[in-house]
């Protein structure tokens, strides 16, 4: 799991955290699925309140898969209005288009984010080269809804190099902390969302422990993209192992721990920790719309059907078939 690495011994540290640990709501197991033209996805929030998740809606594990040669597969054009996506390549390569100017390679631990908004059309696929040749592909997709004040915002995006995130460690250097957006113990990642919330990627060596102050305003989720080990702290802890999904309670930080022994493939607890400000608003769900109502989505499935999200650019990118 290469993302990006760095020396621990080196790094800024996270400050003693005080104040109550979280506890632990739940911890779930997502089903598997396939996405697009049919790549493989763990389907993070299956049966979990919105509650829990607000203002998220929806997140996929995407692989992770090693692919033979002409096997790696994305998604075709496709439109989406009223949220956010982010878009974390931790291994591989993704490349993106859509019909506002946006797009770009997502590679080497690299982020993007695409808002939306009013209405826009994408596409996400590997590129030639690696349908060519195959390889691994692993990454998230985070689903991030919009108050029902910026739905209808103009779409936007960001192409975050892997270079630029923030890295930090533990106090005792056990672990490894990337904030890819937002803030964690007044170190601040480069995504810049219209919803307050952070998002780091943590690699704890096995046996490591870390204590992360976070805002008790925000909710808390721990995604575990590789190894095993435990969420929260002392007798409240809870065992946590590939693709299970931590819901915390309140508190004022969060606490993760590796075991001590690790499978020989990863070596070590691979975690995507998120949060943020509830909005607590109504959600309509349809396919690629979010909306505050029925009406809204209704509204949506016409404007795309009308064309009233723009056309597909004439240099389109399309998925590579060989």
């Amino acid at each position: 799991m290469p993302a990006v690495t760095a020396d621990t011994l080196t790094l800024p540290r996270l400050e003693t955290v005080v104040g109550a640990a979280r506890t632990i709501k739940s911890v779930t197991y997502g089903p598997k699925a396939y996405e697009g033209e049919g790549f493989p996805v763990t389907r993070a929030f299956a049966g979990i309140a919105f509650a829990d998740l607000d203002p998220f809606i929806h997140m996929d594990q995407m692989g992770e898969v090693e692919y033979a040669p002409m096997e790696p597969k994305g998604t075709p054009w496709h439109p989406h209005r009223g949220f956010e996506t982010f878009t974390y390549m931790i291994d591989g390569t993704f490349q993106h288009q859509d019909n506002h100017g946006g797009g770009g390679i997502i590679e080497d631990g690299a982020t993007q984010y695409m808002t939306a908004g009013a209405g826009i059309l994408h596409i996400e696929t590997p590129p030639e080269s690696l349908v060519i040749s195959g390889g691994i592909f692993h990454g998230i997709q985070l689903w991030i809804n919009l108050p029902g004040e910026k739905k209808m915002l103009t779409p936007a995006y960001q192409s975050l190099e892997g270079e630029d995130v923030t890295l930090l460690s533990s106090a005792d250097g056990g672990a490894l902390i990337r904030v890819l957006a937002g803030e964690i113990d007044g170190h601040t990642g480069p995504g810049k969302s219209q919803t307050p919330m952070s998002i780091a990627h943590i690699t704890l060596a096995p046996g490591a422990s870390v204590s992360i102050p976070w805002n008790p305003m925000f909710n808390a989720l721990a995604f575990a993209l590789a190894g095993s080990g435990s969420v929260g702290e002392g007798a409240a802890a809870a065992p946590i192992h590939e693709s299970g999904l931590a819901v915390f309670g309140a508190g004022d930080r969060v606490v993760l721990t590796a075991d001590a022994k690790q499978d020989a493939r990863t070596g070590a607890l691979e975690i995507f920790l998120l949060g943020g400000k509830p909005i607590r608003e109504p959600v309509v769900h349809y396919g690629p719309f979010v909306m505050n109502d029925k009406a809204g989505v209704v509204q949506a499935m016409e404007d795309y059907h009308f064309g009233r999200f723009g056309q597909i650019p004439p240099d389109a990118i399309q998925p590579y078939r060989g």
